[in-house]
C-alpha cells in the first residue's frame, strides 16, 4: 500500500487526484490533505479517505476545521508552517497542487524526505528550478510533471535520448479571447476572462490561460525540467486541446501526445508511473473530430508569452520575479484596479526594475532569496499600479 499526500486537495487538480485514489482505496493510505477556505470539502475528503491529517492554510479557520472533523480521528492543523510540516510527513507519493509560489516550500519539504513529487504546481520550477532539481537529486527523490503539456513531453521522451531532441512544442488553447478582435482586449472583464473554452479549471488559472501567462510559465518550466535551450521551445495555438505537446527529433521525426482534455490523464500517469493503468477518461475519436488546427501565437494578442523568453535570457531569480509579479498583477485585475492588458505591462516594468537594482536577479538560488525576491516583486507591482493610477 502506497502512502500518499495531496497538497491543494480542494482545487481542481486535487479533486481529480482524489477521484482516482478513491477508485482504488485498497491501494493507498492517505497521509495528509491540505486546502484553503473550503473547510467542509477538506474535512469531508479527509474523513472519506481516512487521512491522518487535514490542514487549512488559514490559521483563523482552525477551529472550524476541528469542528468539521470532530469524532473522525483525523488530526487538524492550520497555517503555512503546518502545510510544510504536512508535506514533510513520510509518504511515497505527494501531489503538489497548491496554486502559485506558495507551493514551493511544501514541495521542497516533500523532496527532502525522498518522496515522488507529482508536480502540478508549475511555479515551483519557474521560481526555483535549479534549487528544486538539486534538492531532488540530493535526497534521491523523483520529480514527475503533471501539467498536461509537460506530462506529454515526458511521455514522448520515454526511451529517447534528450540529446537527439531538436525542438519541444507545447500547445495552448488560446483561452477565452483567442478569437476576439484585438481592439476589444483592453476592455475584457474579469467574468469574460474567467470562462475557458475547453478546460474546467479555477478562476486564476483560467484567466492566466486567457492572457497566456499560464503558457509563459509552462515555457520556462519546460526549459528548467527538460534542460532544453529557450531556442528549442515553441508554442502553437491549438483550439481543440487534443495534442498536448510534441517533441521533434534531429532525424525529422516527431512524437505527439494526444488525448481528451481531462487532467486525469496526466495525474493518473504520475500516480501509476512507471506503469500505465486503465483510467476513467473518454477515448479519443479522431474520425469524429475530423480535423485538428494549429497556428502560431500572435504576440500582440499575448504579450505575456514573449516575456517567457525574456525571463529565460535573464536567468537567475528572474523566474521568481516574473511569477510573483504575475500573481500580484492578476490580483489587481481581479480586483478591477487594472485592465486585462495592463497585467503584462506591469510585469514587464517590474522585470526591468529588477535589472536596474544592483543585480538582485543574480543573487544565489536559495529558498530565502526566492521568497525575499517574491515579496519585493509584489511590492513593486503595487507601486506600479499606484503610480499609473495617479
Amino acid at each position: 500500500m502506497r502512502r500518499v499526500s495531496i497538497l491543494g486537495s480542494t482545487g481542481s487538480i486535487g479533486q481529480n487526484t482524489i477521484d482516482l485514489i478513491a477508485r482504488a482505496p485498497n491501494d493507498y493510505e492517505v497521509v495528509a490533505l491540505t486546502g484553503g477556505l473550503n473547510i467542509q470539502k477538506l474535512a469531508d475528503d479527509a474523513c472519506r479517505l481516512g487521512a491522518e491529517l487535514a490542514v487549512t492554510a488559514h490559521e483563523d479557520r482552525l477551529d472550524d476545521l476541528r469542528a468539521a472533523l470532530a469524532g473522525s480521528g483525523v488530526e487538524a492543523a492550520a497555517g503555512v508552517r503546518a502545510i510544510a510540516e504536512a508535506a514533510a510527513r513520510p509518504a511515497d507519493w505527494v501531489m503538489s497542487a497548491i496554486v502559485g509560489a506558495a507551493g514551493l516550500a511544501p514541495g521542497l519539504e516533500a523532496l527532502k524526505q525522498g518522496a515522488t513529487l507529482a508536480l502540478a504546481n508549475k511555479e515551483t520550477l519557474v521560481c526555483a528550478g535549479s534549487l528544486v532539481l538539486r534538492t531532488a537529486k540530493a535526497h534521491g527523490a523523483q520529480l514527475l510533471p503533471v501539467d498536461s503539456e509537460h506530462s506529454a513531453v515526458f511521455q514522448a521522451l520515454v526511451g529517447e535520448d534528450i540529446g537527439a531532441v531538436e525542438r519541444v512544442i507545447i500547445t495552448a488553447s488560446g483561452g477565452a479571447f483567442r478569437d476576439w478582435p484585438l481592439e476589444e482586449l483592453a476592455n475584457a472583464t474579469v467574468e469574460q476572462a474567467s470562462s475557458h473554452p475547453n478546460w474546467d479549471m479555477g478562476q486564476r488559472i483560467t484567466i492566466d490561460s486567457a492572457s497566456m501567462f499560464n503558457k509563459a510559465l509552462e515555457v520556462i518550466e519546460t526549459h528548467e525540467y527538460f534542460a532544453v535551450s529557450p531556442e528549442q521551445i515553441e508554442v502553437l495555438v491549438h483550439p481543440e486541446s487534443i495534442v498536448h505537446a510534441m517533441v521533434g527529433f534531429r532525424d525529422g521525426a516527431m512524437m505527439a501526445h494526444m488525448g481528451e482534455p481531462d487532467m486525469r490523464h496526466a495525474i493518473g500517469y504520475a500516480l501509476h508511473w512507471p506503469e500505465r493503468r486503465e483510467l476513467p477518461v473518454k477515448q479519443l475519436d479522431l474520425a469524429k473530430l475530423g480535423q485538428l488546427n494549429f497556428k502560431a501565437p500572435d504576440l500582440t494578442r499575448y504579450p505575456a508569452l514573449k516575456l517567457a523568453w525574456d525571463v529565460m535570457d535573464r536567468g537567475g531569480l528572474a523566474g521568481a520575479v516574473f511569477n510573483a509579479a504575475k500573481e500580484r498583477a492578476l490580483d489587481h485585475f481581479i480586483a478591477r484596479r487594472i485592465g486585462f492588458l495592463d497585467m503584462a505591462d506591469a510585469v514587464a516594468a517590474v522585470l526591468d526594475r529588477f535589472d536596474a537594482a544592483d543585480s538582485l536577479i543574480d543573487a544565489p538560488m536559495t529558498l530565502d532569496n526566492v521568497q525575499q525576491t517574491d515579496h519585493l516583486a509584489r511590492q513593486w507591482v503595487d507601486d506600479t499600479v499606484v503610480e499609473r493610477a495617479g
